[in-house]
């Protein structure tokens, strides 16, 4: 039989036995306590877990504390030699072992195990404070720990049913369920919008400005935090030869990297996988317009600030500009002072790293549009201020009448119902039927003679002409790579069309899961979070209904609204700056080519890759000795 989880009795410590340290360290404080709830001695258990957890954040904060002091007594000043950054190196770790050890005692008492780190992280302490409490017929804070554990573990569906319990229990009150482990920056920007929300300026531009001041101090915090040992992921530490140069470059590399980890990790709420976005700038976007509503000078300055993350965005530089005429003068942007120190090592490096590090380059206001569309004809309707919001663009005239009415022709042929969606022929709304064709699929067709290989060969042509002027038109300083490519016809069923209120596509963005209620759209699966633009290309407008249509990010409220038509196309990035939709299609047949696009090589649609093949098969005149294999891919 294997021995159980934890000891008997006989092997549970009394707590004032464990180490008497100047700080007991959390980790035996929480094996303390998980002993005791196993022996059912719920009073030390509560009494263990709450010292676990104080002795936890004290630790956190006496190193945040002692690294900034001993980095402020020995700076890097500006002559820089080998024995300078040593000595500088060896003053600042002495100064830190000993500020560490008069506060919280020998630093080796308080190195814990990974497990721990987890556990403390999924905040796993509150899951045994709320069964303890619940024990000792506490249930007020019985209901705030499980609160606090349901937040960070939001799948945990037992933690969600013991809350509705707690909810119906008498002397628990709403005020009793608070998170514990909150953090206040983000508390007072989630208050701060709730009161946006309901046009409470005045309120609003105090919490605002309060979580700003709040996310600061945790910047500083967490770039502190990462001054400690790294690790080396990469390395095989059994075979760690290399020089002490190479060593402390890698160290600094680290270091580098984990302090812009910060931004991601600043913005990411407990639970959760992906960051909010655009998170920082967010709060200069709304406080210029609560500004505006009674102090002109502070919403241009908040304004001119958000322009220091997003140089150039169309929509806020309106506003600048209004803001300038209406003053009879100019501002000047709010010192944001995490940013301002950012060394040239620093931009160097997160550039390189462009795509990977930095958010598509937008946390340094690298975002860039208007570039030229290449082609001799095509127009452009609408850009992003047209269209209110970011990254959007509406042309006309990519192909012609012609060709549209040839790959209308070509889909009546070769799409297939629910193609894309494991066979399911309505996916989104019982009252349209889905077809949809891949390019290789078109021209496997196109091989068999069953459609015209012109026809086919004009479907591969498009989407790569509709390639081409997306990645000129956002200016992107990479390749811009297939990720999906799909011919789809939509088609409304009759006599289902009566008293129709939903949509053809319901509300989504193409990167990222939107969450409308948390105003929020998590980049983490099963979301494609690799997909970086897409487009549509419409091939006619005889039929009724149909518009596409972006939306805010409450999937409500309608930005703008796109008529289909021959030759039109709307191409927009795909993230969630940009929920998108189609309105239902109430009589005849919409069919387009759709388009996702992605930045990353690794990430490219197989199935194109095959179809270039088969294309320089065909421009070399070769014969084609073999069917093709096809393997249909979903469609987001």
């Amino acid at each position: 039989m294997s021995p159980p989880l934890w000891g008997g009795a006989e092997h549970l410590p009394p707590l004032k036995k464990i180490l008497s340290a100047v700080l007991q360290p959390h980790d035996l404080l929480y094996d303390h306590a998980v002993r005791a709830f196993y022996n059912s001695d719920y009073e030390e258990t509560v009494r263990a877990m709450e010292g676990a957890l104080r002795s936890h954040s004290q630790l956190r904060s006496t190193k945040v504390r002692c690294r900034l002091r001993c980095q402020d007594q020995h700076p890097f000043d500006g002559t820089f030699s080998d024995l300078r950054f040593f000595d500088v190196v060896l003053r600042r770790s002495a100064c830190l072992d000993k500020c560490m050890e008069d506060k919280v005692g020998a630093q080796s008492l308080h190195k814990v195990s990974e497990d721990v780190v987890q556990d403390f992280t999924r905040r796993i302490p509150y899951n045994f404070l709320q069964l303890a409490y619940q024990k000792l017929k506490q249930p007020e804070k019985a209901a705030a720990a499980a609160h606090t554990y349901f937040q960070a573990n939001p799948e945990h569906v037992e933690m969600g049913q013991n809350l509705e319990q707690y909810k119906d229990l008498e002397g628990v009150r709403e005020q009793h369920f608070v998170d514990r482990e909150v953090r206040p920056h983000q508390r007072s920007f989630m208050d701060a919008v709730r009161l946006y929300d309901k046009e409470d300026y005045e309120g609003a531009i105090s919490l605002f400005e309060e979580a700003l001041v709040e996310y600061f101090k945790a910047d500083v915090a967490c770039r502190a935090l990462c001054q400690g040992p790294q690790k080396f992921e990469d390395h095989d530490h059994l075979s760690y030869r290399y020089s002490l140069l190479e060593v402390v470059s890698d160290h600094f590399t680290q270091v580098l990297h984990c302090e812009h980890e910060c931004v991601r990790d600043l913005a990411t709420r407990p639970g959760r996988l992906s960051p909010m976005e655009n998170y920082l700038p967010l709060h200069y976007d709304y406080l210029q317009f609560a500004y505006f509503k009674g102090l002109l000078e502070e919403a241009l300055q908040s304004a001119l600030t958000y322009l220091l993350f997003h140089d150039g965005e169309e929509f806020m530089t309106e506003n600048v500009d209004f803001y300038r005429e209406v003053l009879g003068q100019d501002g000047e942007p709010r010192e944001v002072s995490p940013y301002s120190t950012l060394t040239v090592q620093t931009l160097v490096w997160c550039i390189s790293r462009c795509y990977s590090c930095c958010a598509d380059c937008k946390c340094f206001g690298m975002i860039r549009v208007g570039g030229p569309l290449v082609f001799e004809g095509v127009q452009l309707v609408q850009n992003s201020g047209d269209l209110n919001g970011t990254q959007r663009v509406l042309l006309d005239h990519i192909i012609s009448e012609q060709d549209c009415a040839e790959l209308r022709s070509l889909a009546q042929t070769v799409t297939m119902a629910g193609d894309g969606y494991k066979g399911r022929t309505s996916p989104h709304t019982p009252n349209e039927k889905f077809e949809g064709a891949t390019v290789l699929k078109t021209l496997q067709y196109g091989y068999e003679g069953r459609v015209p290989m012109k026809s086919a060969r004009l479907f591969y042509n498009v989407s790569e002409r509709a390639r081409r002027i997306i990645e000129s038109y956002f200016m992107l300083n990479s390749t811009l790579h297939f990720s999906y490519t799909h011919l789809v016809c939509r088609t409304a069923i009759t006599g289902q069309q009566d008293h129709r209120n939903d949509l053809s596509h319901p509300i989504h963005a193409d990167n990222c899961l939107l969450d409308p209620d948390a105003h929020e759209c998590w980049k983490e699966p099963p979301a494609y979070t690799y997909r970086d633009y897409s487009a549509l290309l419409y091939l006619n407008g005889d039929f009724d209904g149909g518009e596409f249509i972006f939306t805010e990010i409450d999937a409500k409220t309608v930005t703008a609204s796109v008529k289909p038509k021959c030759g039109r196309m709307v191409g927009f990035s795909s993230g969630g700056e940009n929920p998108h939709g189609v309105k239902a299609v109430t009589s005849g047949q919409r069919c387009a080519v759709a388009l996702w696009f992605t930045l990353d090589p690794l990430f490219r649609e197989l199935e194109r890759l095959q179809a270039d093949e088969v294309i320089q098969a065909l421009d070399t005149q070769s014969v084609l000795s073999q069917s093709f294999s096809i393997n249909p891919r979903d469609e987001l």
